[in-house]
């Protein structure tokens, strides 16, 4: 059942400005609403910022092709196979030019279908030139769900195809309506940067600038980090938490080292994907929490651990913090290809005990939100007295899966993961700028992930 989306009140819809007038306006904006009208029509509005959020769009062709039902693969930026494909059946479908690329012709009719689609969450109007309206229930726009949650000060960079006519901004400001205080509006504002990503590279400068003095300040950026992106480098180093989320990464393995790199120069990175982890750990360690299984610990040498096929991220940084946290170390590295997707990695524990780890991308029919979902783990010994043996899985097929594994010890504890809500982006970004700072267990993760990989590339 879908929930009501939450009611916003707009102070000021999207108005177009130039860049120098960007404050200026924001300022006349809450001086405008900052008390109450005399007949009550209005509620006083609060403007109350707790922190600023950057967010970088990826490109735009991308969104529209998936907001429009032609493309269903990762919104990265990257125009690959897949985005061709995808634009080519736009084009059979308008009558188009049968191109493969964004062409100024196709890119208007997939803005006009979208236009269409938007328009029909407008419900009313209100007096002074406020709106009412309701949020999509299912809104990509994740800024503004966290918006719902944390007042802030939002700025949007959004790179956009065509001809580079400079960069576009506007400003707007609004209110989540709460029905426990309806007297006085908690409000955030939205600043909208848009132009390609060269005129967004040649404006950067002038960014930090908007971003708020002696508050938290963080960068969500939903495309593939680039160390080597001018943009992402000027706003990672004036930022306190740069966000990502590797369940959308194009080449996970290679992308997962780049964080490495970025880890290792310094930028406090955060990966909602490890958040989703969060109750895989915490079953783990409970599962060898009592005295004689957490004598068995180092009896553990063998690994299982299926995943929605697809991407091996959440795979690769569990296996990372297994491994961190038993002193393992990675000594190779092999991939297959074919129904499942399966990586073998053997590592060298305390005492060089050998342990071989199994990673499978398990093909699924209902593929969820988050593409590479863990479901099923299994740590188990070949050693049939030690009492090591645990699966933990995220659905009773995983289990029967595991259970039925084989092998020289029987699988000993079960556990089993709910489904969580919480494991959308939104919610988890909302936590994130709450709980901020650098996460050691993770960047320790990433240095194992690291390791591992590259063996595969040496070989």
């Amino acid at each position: 059942m879908t929930s009501q989306a939450s009611t916003i009140f707009s102070l000021q819809a999207p108005k177009d400005i130039s860049l120098t007038e960007i404050e200026a306006e924001l300022n006349q904006i809450w001086q405008s609403y900052g008390i109450a009208g005399e007949d009550g029509a209005l509620p006083a509005a609060t403007r109350a910022t707790t922190f600023t959020l950057v967010v970088y769009e990826p490109e735009e062709t991308q969104y529209l092709l998936s907001s429009l039902g032609f493309y269903n693969g990762p919104i990265d930026g990257i125009l690959g196979p897949q985005t061709d494909a995808a634009l080519r059946r736009v084009q059979v479908k308008y009558g188009l030019p049968e191109t493969g690329t964004a062409t100024p012709e196709t890119l208007a009719i997939l803005r006009e279908e979208f236009a269409k689609r938007q328009g029909n969450g407008v419900t009313g109007e209100g007096g002074n030139g406020s709106t009412s309206y309701s949020l999509a229930a299912n809104s990509p726009r994740i800024a503004d769900e966290i918006a719902l949650r944390n007042p802030c000060r939002i700025i949007a960079l959004c790179p956009i195809a065509g001809e580079d006519e400079g960069v576009k901004a506007q400003v707007s400001a609004y209110c989540p309506i709460q029905k426990q205080s309806s007297s006085t509006l908690i409000c955030c504002e939205y600043i909208t940067l848009s132009g390609t990503t060269a005129a967004l590279e040649r404006v950067g400068g002038m960014i930090p600038a908007l971003l708020i003095g002696g508050l938290p300040k963080f960068l969500w950026w939903k495309a593939t980090p680039d160390p080597n992106n001018t943009l992402f480098k000027r706003l990672s180093a004036v930022c306190n938490n740069v966000i990502v989320d590797s369940c959308n990464f194009n080449e996970p393995e290679t992308d997962l080292i780049s964080l490495q790199e970025l880890v290792e120069n310094g930028v406090p990175l955060a990966d909602l994907n490890w958040r989703r982890l969060s109750a895989w750990q915490e079953l783990t360690a409970e599962a060898y929490d009592p005295p004689h299984r957490r004598a068995a610990l180092g009896e553990i040498d063998r690994v299982t651990l299926d995943y929605e096929k697809g991407n091996p991220a959440q795979a690769l940084l569990f296996l990372g913090w297994l491994a961190s946290r038993l002193q393992w170390q990675p000594v190779s590295y092999q991939k297959e290809t074919g129904d499942y997707d399966i990586t073998r990695i053997r590592f060298v524990g305390q005492n060089q005990r050998q342990i071989e780890a199994e990673l499978a991308g398990v093909p699924v029919a209902d593929v969820g939100e988050i593409v590479g979902d863990l479901i099923a783990l299994r740590l188990s010994s070949t050693n049939a007295q030690a009492d090591c043996g645990t699966v933990i899985c995220s659905e009773t097929g995983g289990c029967m899966r595991m259970e039925t594994h084989g092998g020289a010890q029987s699988a000993g504890l079960f556990q089993q993961v709910s489904s969580l809500s919480e494991q959308k982006a939104e919610a988890l970004l909302s936590q994130q700028v709450q709980r901020w700072g650098r996460e050691a267990l993770f960047e320790e993760s990433l240095t194992v992930i690291a390791q591992v990989v590259q063996l595969g590339v040496k070989s």
